[in-house]
């Protein structure tokens, strides 16, 4: 992989993912993680991590395993996404993402997504394709 984990969560940083907190903890060409603190202005009424919050969590990680994927001067954009909550996060914790790809192709590029708890407990899976653009 050619790009540091300094140099891309840098790079997230101004955009939307900086909002959201995310911070990459490990990067490679079949791996993403990163962690994201459960914000209050993440959440629901209820105290628990917005829905909406963790599908941007895991679009993120699908999206920057595809980039460091990409061959050079081509461009990714999301195509597909499926998201199933099975657990929530309150405010106050932390959940962390793990990205693995499916498939790793010319065209399209599909990664998975397990969200957990910082109990170990799976809140979400998501599955997303990504579009090979250029």
């Amino acid at each position: 992989m050619g790009i540091p984990v300094a140099a891309l969560q840098e790079r997230l940083q101004p955009l939307f993912p900086g909002l959201l907190g995310l911070q990459l903890i490990e990067v490679s060409p079949d791996r993403i993680v990163a962690t994201m603190q459960v914000r209050p202005e993440l959440c629901t009424t209820g105290g628990i991590l917005h829905g909406g919050a963790v599908m941007a969590f895991a679009d993120t990680l699908g999206a920057v395993g595809t980039f460091v994927n990409l061959p050079e001067g081509k461009g990714t954009t999301t195509v597909e996404s499926s998201t199933k909550f099975i657990g929530s996060a309150k405010a106050g914790s932390s959940v962390t993402g793990e990205s693995t790809p499916l498939h790793k192709g010319r065209t399209t590029m599909v990664w998975q997504t397990h969200i957990r708890g910082e109990d170990g407990r799976l809140c979400a899976m998501v599955t997303q394709t990504q579009l090979v653009l250029g």
